[in-house]
């Protein structure tokens, strides 16, 4: 008779459980996630200012390997590493006491030809009359002539050894060619020197103006030619020093190359840039800046892209305050702008901030921002 009630109890504590679990599903889904606060800019075609940097090694415009001219024991070294020499400064001597005697002997050979030619000349000069009067035949008239012509030649050739013996005593002191530094000085006094050495006595370099050496891609320099002006317009660039400074003079762009190198794909390039306070110096390192403004292009944070597997993706605000996550295409850019080549247009806005918390169909709060305020 028990059984009954209990059974009535029972069905109405499993009713009322089954509908309270039925309700809390109900309520959470009730509850709608807040719009996210986030910023947008209204993308427009502008002109854009990028630059882009190659990194170089610094030469001297003229740089010169100082190399011996005659063979020699080095007698004195008349300058010191790192001085600055003027053109016809005397840098280095060879023992110069073999090449005075050749001088000496040549001058002495010089004076035995000259004395011959003289008797020559006496013999010819006393047949002529003979031979007018034809006391002699005329054979011996032409033997004297050649004779004499024998002996002028051998002066001529005296004089010729003469002048070189004193070209090899001269170049026992050795000048500088141009002005310029002092490089490094490898040999010492007593050294001796040879003109088939392979290290010069040292290097000389003019630096009243400078070259930039450096390599830049074919595509960065049809680029370049595209979007700027041609580089025979004297365009002018930049220098990124080794200490992270900028140096104060412009430099110009030229062409180190007229061809593009197959194997690297690359064509040289240099800068020329004044060097009036002598700061640079051949066989440093420096970085080249180029300039240069991209016309009608839309702009766009990189901060505001996202990057997955090597395809860009931006969210773009939609009709109904939901953000639409939107493919796009990227042609270059600077330090922090991209430049948008399709996939969004003009008028578009583009989400620039909290992009990690946003996705398809996300309801935003949407503020509308400059994109000058922010940071290029």
């Amino acid at each position: 008779m028990t059984s009954k009630p209990n059974c009535a109890l029972i069905i109405m504590v499993a009713s009322i459980l089954l509908t309270s679990c039925n309700s809390k599903p109900s309520d959470t889904s009730a509850a709608q996630a807040p719009s996210v606060e986030t910023d947008f800019v209204e993308l427009k075609a502008e002109d854009a200012n990028t630059q882009v940097s190659y990194p170089g090694s610094i030469e001297g415009t003229v740089n010169v390997d100082i190399k011996p001219q005659v063979s020699g024991y080095l007698e004195t070294v008349l300058v010191k590493e790192g001085d600055y020499v003027q053109k016809g400064q005397s840098l280095f001597k060879i023992r110069p006491e073999v090449y005075n005697e050749q001088v000496n002997n040549s001058s002495a050979a010089l004076k035995a030809t000259l004395a011959n030619q003289a008797t020559a000349k006496v013999e010819l000069e006393k047949i002529k009359p003979l031979v007018a009067g034809k006391v002699v035949s005329e054979i011996q008239l032409k033997s004297a002539q050649a004779a004499y012509d024998a002996a002028t030649a051998q002066v001529e050739q005296a004089k010729s050894a003469l002048g070189s013996s004193k070209i090899n005593a001269n170049f026992t002191l050795i000048k500088a060619p141009v002005s310029g530094y002092i490089g490094r000085i490898p040999n010492r006094i007593g050294s001796l020197v040879t003109p088939s050495d392979a290290t010069p006595l040292t290097t000389l370099s003019e630096i009243n103006n400078i070259s930039v050496y450096f390599s830049m891609t074919e595509a960065d320099f049809i680029a370049l030619e595209k979007h700027g002006e041609t580089l025979g317009s004297n365009r002018q660039v930049e220098l990124l020093l080794a200490d992270g400074s900028i140096y104060k003079e412009k430099g110009r762009l030229e062409t180190a190359s007229g061809n593009i190198d197959r194997s690297t794909g690359s064509i040289a390039m240099k800068a020329v840039f004044p060097n009036p306070n002598k700061l640079l110096r051949s066989g440093g390192t420096a970085k080249v800046i180029i300039g240069n403004t991209v016309k009608n292009v839309m702009l766009l944070p990189k901060l505001s892209v996202k990057d997955i597997q090597d395809k860009f993706f931006v969210y773009k605000l939609g009709d109904s305050s939901n953000v639409e996550m939107t493919p796009i295409e990227i042609e270059g850019g600077n330090a922090t702008m991209y430049f948008i080549k399709s996939g969004v247009k003009p008028g578009d806005k583009i989400a620039v901030n909290r992009i990690d918390m946003l996705q398809m169909g996300v309801s935003v709060k949407p503020k509308i921002v400059s994109i000058d305020s922010l940071s290029r």
